[in-house]
């Protein structure tokens, strides 16, 4: 499966975004799907997943109450909602695909799309 990660850009500190992750290629809806972010320097972090039917999630604590992850496997779209975000939410945000469903951790993830930027200005 290909992914696509799109929806980055620059917002005000308390603003929000919806990142959106095209899937192409293969069945979208056999895959757990995950967002993941990073800053210079630091390691890949999870932030949410989702898994195969978009029954059961799991978010990282920083995002829990402002961030939801969701996904239409009749688009072919998995998405991201951002609210209330803060400068230190700035970072580039992957989406990934896992064969194995519902999954933190990124080496379960095989598929993983280009990275979209998120700026969060104070």
């Amino acid at each position: 499966v290909q992914l696509q990660a799109s929806g980055g850009g620059l917002v005000q500190a308390g603003g929000s975004l919806r990142l959106s992750c095209a899937a192409s290629g293969s069945s979208f809806s056999r895959y757990g799907m995950g967002w993941f972010r990073q800053t210079p320097g630091r390691e890949r972090e999870f932030v949410a997943t989702i898994n195969d039917s978009g029954g059961d999630t799991i978010y990282v604590d920083f995002a829990k109450g402002r961030f939801t992850i969701s996904r239409d496997n009749g688009k072919n779209t998995g998405y991201l909602q951002m609210n209330n975000l803060r400068p230190d939410d700035t970072a580039v945000y992957y989406c990934a695909a896992s064969l194995s469903g519902i999954q933190v951790a990124a080496p379960l993830y095989e598929f993983w799309g280009q990275g979209t930027l998120v700026t969060v200005s104070s």
